[in-house]
């Protein structure tokens, strides 16, 4: 798979580290309940279809960006920095 970063152009997908889902909200600095924070971190949805997702490219500028991805074809739809 390549992928397209937004400060360096297309790149082989072993330069890159995914980082999570990018639609779910994070919780409120200082908030309090560790149940709260286990869930924002560990628990998740494996969509099947167009997902929004954080990428980090790694091996090249380190810049973190939302690539918006069919999880079922792999297909690049768009992305934000």
């Amino acid at each position: 798979m390549r992928i397209p970063c937004p400060y360096c152009g297309e790149r082989d997908l072993g330069e890159f580290t995914y980082g999570g889902d990018a639609s779910k909200a994070r919780p409120a600095h200082g908030s309090k309940g560790a149940k709260t924070w286990g869930d924002y971190v560990f628990v998740f949805e494996n969509p099947k279809g167009p997902h929004v997702e954080y990428w980090q490219h790694t091996l090249g500028c380190r810049q973190w960006f939302k690539l918006k991805r069919d999880t079922s074809t792999n297909e690049i739809l768009g992305m934000e920095q």
